[in-house]
């Protein structure tokens, strides 16, 4: 009859104890994230109203004279500020769901990972909502007023509240995604994929994307597509320096092998 080395039974032991307490970590981590995000939702359901009135003032100050939002279905003027009320929860609450993710994760990282992704997170976090920002107070309005100037004559324009809300957290997404090129080409260089004479012969490439995917993303007029197309480029050549200042070409790589 087989028996279990004792030695091996002490790993086992010591490995199962082990995963169970990074999964009790893991939960006390996601309750504490849920948590924050509930009592700022809480906080924020008494204004639910006034927060969808400020979200939708780029487009009602450029609609027609007489012309408004309207709401197609019977709960829509309810659940939609509802709806504006979570998203803004969780973008408020990000600093805190951010943290305890770091939190459970920081342990397990060397020391130099820690020093690079430490400002990383801070700078992907802060550009995120630079670009949700610079969606709402500049891209939003120039966007709005083209829509409104080629709506065809006789053509009463009078959007859906819930399709609007739809259609503006989705340019807060792609915006909030596209400021993200600086941390992206950092953490490409710092992994050894590109190295600073890659990201500068490469500058090129790199604006025909950034011209392409806001071309994709953003409403159909030049202005638009300007406003994310330039921006990426100068983000990326933002990149560029940090990586000429921060990074030495696949360090992590290095340091993990």
């Amino acid at each position: 009859m087989a028996t279990t080395d004792p030695a091996e039974s002490d790993v086992i032991e010591d490995t199962q104890q082990g995963l169970f307490s990074h999964l009790l970590e893991l939960r006390t981590r996601l309750l504490k994230a849920v948590a924050a995000v509930l009592l700022v939702l809480v906080a924020l359901v008494p204004f639910a109203n006034r927060l969808y009135a400020e979200l939708a003032a780029p487009l009602v100050a450029r609609l027609p004279q007489g012309a408004h939002l309207i709401a197609t279905e019977v709960t829509s003027p309810f659940i939609t500020p509802l709806k504006l009320a979570f998203y803004a929860s969780l973008f408020i609450s990000m600093p805190v769901v951010l943290y305890q993710l770091w939190a459970f994760v920081s342990p397990g990282l060397y020391k130099h990972e820690k020093r690079l992704a430490r400002p990383l997170l801070v700078a992907a976090l802060a550009l995120f909502y630079m670009g949700c920002a610079f969606a709402y107070l500049l891209v939003l309005p120039a966007a709005f007023r083209f829509l409104t100037a080629v709506t065809p004559q006789g053509v009463e324009m009078m959007t859906d509240i819930t399709h609007y809300l739809d259609f503006v957290m989705l340019m807060f997404f792609a915006f909030g995604l596209c400021f993200e090129v600086p941390v992206a080409v950092v953490i490409l260089a710092a992994i050894g994929v590109v190295d600073l004479q890659k990201l500068r012969s490469g500058r090129r490439y790199a604006i025909v994307g950034a011209f392409a995917i806001a071309a994709l993303i953003t409403p159909p007029d030049i202005t638009s597509m300007l406003m994310l197309g330039i921006p990426m480029c100068l983000l990326y050549e933002l990149g560029v320096l940090a990586v000429r200042w921060l990074v030495k070409p696949g360090s992590l790589r290095r340091d993990a092998a």
